[in-house]
């Protein structure tokens, strides 16, 4: 298997489209602990942008243009040096989206993040984001409460993503920051939010 077909499997595991929140809406499920981050940004020179605006225009926009959705984020154990993008790469992304596409999007709703997720996109976002992107963000905090805007068989929860929701309610002081998790530390509560180690160039999906 080359390395291109490798990433190309690593997408399909990242990008989901799979059944429909409670008022009928396809989701997009992203899980962030599949995304190559690492892959894209090495294979930067040798076509890595076009490696990633293939696979969502063949991919992920046709099922999505012309329809409303939601995204659904999974952000556990993303780990910085390997498959968080940055977050002026999920700027851009989110600014290449095809009108169709952009105008569909009803609603992000991020899961599992921490204090310093929240503090840095209440500080930020505004700036970082368009008006319509940062006014969809919805926190989610615990898996219990995703399933009051969907049903639990309309989208796919990998065992590790429930296993750290279980870990959250355990030891809710990780939510604050007060306590590590005893299996990995999360990217984007980092201090620093972007480095150039870290981030999936912007210019690569710009």
């Amino acid at each position: 298997m080359t390395s291109s077909d490798r990433t190309e499997r690593m997408l399909e595991e990242a990008f989901k489209i799979r059944g429909r929140d409670k008022k009928g809406r396809k989701i997009l499920r992203i899980v962030g602990k599949f995304f190559p981050a690492r892959e894209l940004m090495s294979a930067a020179q040798g076509g890595g942008e076009e490696v990633l605006r293939s696979f969502l225009e063949r991919r992920v926009f046709p099922e999505l243009a012309g329809a409303p959705f939601v995204v659904v984020y999974m952000h556990a154990l993303v780990q910085r040096s390997e498959n968080f993008p940055g977050v002026t790469a999920l700027r851009s992304v989110y600014e290449a989206l095809p009108a169709a596409v952009r105008d569909g999007l009803r609603a992000v709703y991020f899961v599992h993040p921490g204090l310093q997720a929240r503090l840095f996109f209440a500080t930020f976002g505004r700036f970082l984001f368009s008006a319509g992107l940062y006014g969809k963000l919805r926190y989610v905090s615990r898996l219990e409460f995703l399933w009051e805007h969907m049903r639990r068989g309309e989208v796919e929860v990998p065992e590790f993503v429930e296993d750290h929701d279980e870990e959250l309610e355990h030891r809710p002081l990780m939510d604050y920051g007060l306590v590590e998790s005893d299996h990995h530390h999360r990217a984007l509560d980092d201090p620093a939010m972007d480095t150039t180690a870290s981030m999936y160039s912007y210019r690569c999906i710009s």
